[in-house]
């Protein structure tokens, strides 16, 4: 049994960083790395790039609205044709820098409001999808069970990569509750360990209603933007590991 393991990764601005990018590249197996439009900037993106590929993690684009001063967490009501232009750019932008780095791009995986909103918003879903058209390859996605892109994505031919995330709350429709709700965002490594061991085990989560859902990751996420993300990923690591659940990249 084997399971990829991702962080957020290269969310910082100039000289503030949000992530631990060099620790947490030693344990995970992919890597989303911010683009530029809600965090990271070009010297942020080589470095991480440059990390990944001497540790071989997957290097996925970590796509987002254009809204610096909101971390991409808000939604923004733009025209489909101007967010797959978007999209593209920081596609383009991260693969180049990427190939510099004597790596590229290998998956897709978008962030914060722009992940929940084209979890159900069929116009901006199919103005990402259309971006990775135009892109030309045929990378895999990485998003929610039943997200109206990653439906849209497999229509096109994409390879879809679910996944699962052990340190947030899940309602009982199985979305991911808001981060400022009770309980929203859990805290404690050893819960989380727990729980990424269930995820990729047995295949369910309990919701924040205590029913039990079911869930199939071939990914589990873990939040690189807190100050116990490393003691957190180490956790999730050493527990997977333990259950002699092997980790291993997707793409």
């Amino acid at each position: 049994m084997s399971i990829d393991l991702n962080a957020d990764l290269g969310e910082g601005l100039g000289q503030w960083a949000m992530t631990d990018d060099e620790a947490l590249l030693r344990i995970v197996t992919s890597a989303n790395v911010a683009c530029g439009f809600h965090a990271g900037d070009p010297t942020q993106m080589l470095k991480v790039c440059r990390i990944a590929a001497s540790t071989g993690a997957a290097i996925g684009a970590h796509v987002a609205y254009r809204d610096l001063i909101g971390f991409g967490r808000r939604f923004v009501d733009v025209e489909p044709p101007e967010l797959t232009a978007d999209v593209l750019y920081q596609l383009h932008a991260l693969d180049g820098i990427a190939r510099s780095a004597g790596t590229r791009v290998r998956y897709v995986k978008p962030h914060g409001a722009l992940y929940n909103t084209i979890v159900h918003h069929e116009p901006q879903a199919r103005a990402v999808v259309e971006a990775l058209r135009l892109f030309g390859r045929e990378l895999p996605v990485m998003g929610l069970p039943g997200a109206v892109w990653l439906d849209l994505a497999a229509a096109e031919g994409l390879p879809v990569v679910h996944e699962a995330f052990p340190d947030r709350a899940y309602t009982p429709e199985g979305r991911l509750a808001p981060r400022g709700t009770a309980g929203g965002k859990l805290t404690d490594a050893q819960q989380i360990a727990d729980r990424a061991v269930r995820m990729a085990r047995e295949h369910t989560v309990v919701a924040l209603d205590g029913s039990v859902l079911e869930v199939a990751p071939d990914s589990l996420c873990v939040h690189g933007d807190t100050p116990t993300a490393v003691a957190t990923a180490s956790a999730v690591r050493r527990a997977l590991s333990e259950a002699s659940i092997e980790l291993a990249a997707f793409a």
